[in-house]
């Protein structure tokens, strides 16, 4: 039974969390934290009709559970914020401890600024070093996880996978409704993995717990490596695009950005870490990764079939109501963003449907897209492309006479555009692939499906 909320210490007294062990029995994995002496945190994951790993298999999955362990205590540890860390067990060698402090630093990065904390000097790893063992190859089919998560981007990279004949698994984690609506609308077979967090953590934010923004894409890779090896896939394909990479702002000379764990560096590293430490023929990448978000939008504007069923909205619970409002808030950073990075590529008719209104001829959004544009203020604190990019897709419409006259394109024209540089409102160089990626072999053709 969980602990009475009265019975709990508060983690912000503590001196020490603690990874205190993982294990997995018929299909479900524990994972195990505390603080101090305090009760244990213990977390659930359930893999559905997964078979039971053996041999080699075995001895990947464990690795593979031991690094979702350590990963997933991000979202307990913010609670305490503690000046130690403490690794019980086995030890942990000198990549894996790495990947470890920029995770639990610059995935926090955003969670300590708005909290007033510095944790680059505050986190002391206690752990008992080993020396890195190279992984074996296991043999993994040639099967493709995507992780879906009901937006445009996974959706996109599923179209992209399909042309090259790509064997894939929508994958998910968690309940969402839209989720589910999205992955069968792609009629590809589904993967639904249930994670409940310890009960403790919500009494820990009831009583004043540090809390928030936690890099859940580093914890959803872990979760899915986990599952490439016991139901057989060789690759996981995130959809993450490369302005994910852009930080959010710069404070106190570091770097925050609220995408950090869906951004080049973290891919780069854990994808290395995965083939060295897990296994040898897993590869994990973001299938988008050389693309912004504006190119994703125009591919996804040829992908009607997904129009009726698709959200990035964060905010609106009531994802599967009739009405396009339904599924769209209208008032959040995602739907601003969304809204105003189709527009350039959809007839307006088209758009105003799926929203079921005209974010863009209304006064009392201004602010929002202003933060979008980095005007007055600096990029939101959600998954949202550059301002730069913002600010090109702003400029195409106010070319256009069908947005123009409408109220925020209108004032973008008359109050912004003139401080701008107009060589830098090319839609253009949005559209092409640019930069380095980790997409295998196997899977690179997909790649020019965002090109048409």
């Amino acid at each position: 039974m969980p602990t009475a909320m009265t019975e709990l210490p508060d983690p912000r007294q503590a001196r020490t969390f603690r990874f205190v062990a993982c294990d997995y029995a018929q299909g479900e994995a524990v994972l195990r934290y505390a603080f101090d002496d305090g009760p244990e945190l213990v977390e659930r994951l359930r893999f559905p009709g997964a078979p039971v790993p053996d041999g080699a298999h075995a001895q990947a999955f464990r690795r593979a559970l031991r690094l979702l362990h350590l990963l997933a205590g991000v979202s307990y540890y913010k609670a305490g914020a503690t000046p130690e860390l403490a690794i019980e067990g086995a030890g942990v060698d000198g990549a894996t401890l790495d990947l470890l402090r920029a995770v639990y630093t610059h995935g926090l990065a955003e969670f300590a600024y708005r909290n007033g904390l510095d944790l680059r000097g505050r986190m002391h790893w206690r752990v008992q070093t080993a020396a890195a063992v190279a992984a074996p190859a296991l043999g993994l089919p040639a099967r493709t996880l995507v992780p879906i998560g009901g937006g445009k981007d996974s959706l996109v990279a599923i179209e992209a996978l399909r042309t090259i004949g790509a064997e894939c698994t929508a994958a998910w984690v968690g309940n969402s409704p839209l989720i589910a609506a999205c992955a069968a609308r792609t009629g590809l077979p589904e993967l639904n993995i249930e994670r409940t967090l310890a009960p403790e953590l919500f009494a820990y934010n009831r009583m004043g717990a540090w809390n928030g923004h936690v890099p859940v894409t580093a914890v959803n890779s872990a979760i899915l490596a986990c599952a490439a090896i016991l139901y057989g896939h060789d690759s996981i394909a995130f959809a993450n695009e490369r302005s994910a990479s852009s930080a959010t702002l710069e404070y106190d000379g570091q770097q925050v950005n609220h995408q950090w764990s869906k951004g080049w560096d973290f891919e780069r590293d854990f994808a290395r870490l995965v083939r060295r430490t897990v296994a040898s023929d897993l590869h994990y990448c973001s299938l988008l990764r050389p693309y912004a978000e504006l190119a994703i939008t125009r591919t996804f504007a040829k992908l009607p079939q997904y129009f009726e069923v698709f959200s990035s909205c964060n905010r609106n619970f009531r994802i599967l109501g009739p009405q396009p409002s339904d599924r769209w808030c209208g008032q959040c950073p995602k739907c601003h963003f969304v809204f105003l990075a189709l527009a350039p590529f959809l007839p307006k008719p088209r758009l105003l449907a799926i929203f079921g209104r005209n974010l863009l001829d209304d006064d009392t959004q201004s602010a929002g897209f202003d933060a979008l544009l980095e005007y007055r203020d600096h990029k939101p604190f959600e998954c949202v492309g550059e301002g730069a990019e913002a600010r090109a897709a702003m400029a195409a419409l106010a070319r256009r006479p069908e947005w123009r006259e409408d109220a925020l394109v209108a004032r973008f024209r008359s109050e912004i555009l003139a401080q701008l540089d107009a060589g830098a409102l090319a839609l253009g160089p949005w559209l092409t692939p640019q930069g380095a990626h980790g997409v295998p072999a196997r899977l690179r053709a997909a790649l020019d499906f965002l090109r048409a």
